[in-house]
């Protein structure tokens, strides 16, 4: 998938390295100034991004994940590990923690950094012992009556064989199930990539909320590109026409708020992608909490989703 972000990111590298190589005389200072303002130019022209721009931040290497995010935003992270059926998943990373002193839930898909941490995590791809955890965290939530905060950013569940057998559709659905009759505040936060069943299996949120350069979709633009014209480097074409970015859903109805991100990605400077991500995270809560039944909301929200299609169409909506 050939996009400007990319030749972007290669540039802001090279600027890099050569700022890392000037010392510290009158020329070197001078010289660093200058490329730090060719850095921030380039910068300034990320403004404007094409879907496919989207999609190549979504899936940065450096982008913060959810391992990030719970260190930067909470406070006496718990880590809950294992479904209590058959074994422990690192691709879905959560527990219990302080947010601005008041107990949460807290959960979400995990990628790794580099290779080995990636396969340590399955590239982000849960298998069902992995929505079971979530699952568990869930019930525990709801019992506990704690608040419920999901980081979705997943290619999608892992499709192998051995999950099928061990259930995968079957533990996306009890997710799902649960996420329905949750009487507890809950919001899902769409960081990165969200792919399919596998994002929608913590994204079920009283609030949904997506970071500006992050996306959302049925399945990935290579397979859409695969299904449809049977050429998977149609890609960038196929995220034309998707409309899997935050501004294509939130105009849908189908999330509530985008979050805006650094220029050029959460990854240029994720302390201010934190600091955002917080302060919409605060005014979500305060929201939510004035909401008495909260099951109901929920349910409403869900239900209202395509009823402006059915209308379009002359179909019923009931």
């Amino acid at each position: 998938m050939n996009c400007m972000m990319e030749q972007t990111e290669r540039q802001l590298q090279s600027l890099r390295a050569q700022i890392g190589q000037l010392g510290d005389d009158a020329a070197s200072q001078i010289r660093r100034e200058q490329l730090r303002r060719d850095m921030k130019e380039l910068l300034e022209a990320c403004r404007t991004l094409s879907p496919a721009d989207k999609v190549y931040l979504a899936r940065h290497p450096s982008r913060p994940g959810t391992a990030d995010y719970i260190s930067a935003l909470f406070t006496d992270f718990f880590e809950q590990q294992g479904d209590r059926l058959s074994a422990e998943d690192g691709s879905i990373y959560g527990g219990i923690a302080l947010f601005h002193g008041k107990p949460v839930t807290v959960m979400g898909h995990r990628k790794g950094k580099d290779l080995q941490e990636n396969l340590r995590c399955n590239f982000g791809m849960p298998n069902p012992e992995g929505y079971r955890k979530a699952l568990r965290l869930m019930e525990g939530a709801e019992k506990f009556r704690r608040p419920i905060i999901t980081f979705i950013d997943t290619p999608g569940a892992y499709p192998g064989m051995a999950a099928e057998e061990k259930g995968q559709g079957s533990a996306i659905a009890h997710c799902l199930a649960v996420m329905s009759r949750l009487t507890v505040p809950f919001i899902a936060v769409v960081t990165g990539e969200g792919g399919s069943g596998g994002a929608l299996a913590l994204g079920m949120g009283n609030s949904v909320l997506m970071l500006e350069h992050a996306i959302y979709s049925v399945l990935s633009p290579e397979g859409f590109a695969s299904i449809l014209w049977k050429d998977s480097s149609r890609s960038g074409e196929a995220a034309q026409v998707m409309g899997l970015t935050a501004q294509d859903l939130l105009n849908l109805g189908v999330i509530d708020e985008i979050i805006p991100e650094p220029l050029g990605g959460a990854h240029q400077n994720p302390k201010q992608m934190y600091r955002r991500l917080d302060a919409a995270l605060v005014e979500q809560l305060e929201r939510l909490s004035k909401i008495k039944d909260l099951q109901r909301h929920r349910f409403g929200k869900y239900r209202a989703m395509g009823n402006g299609f059915l209308y379009d169409t002359g179909r019923d909506s009931q």
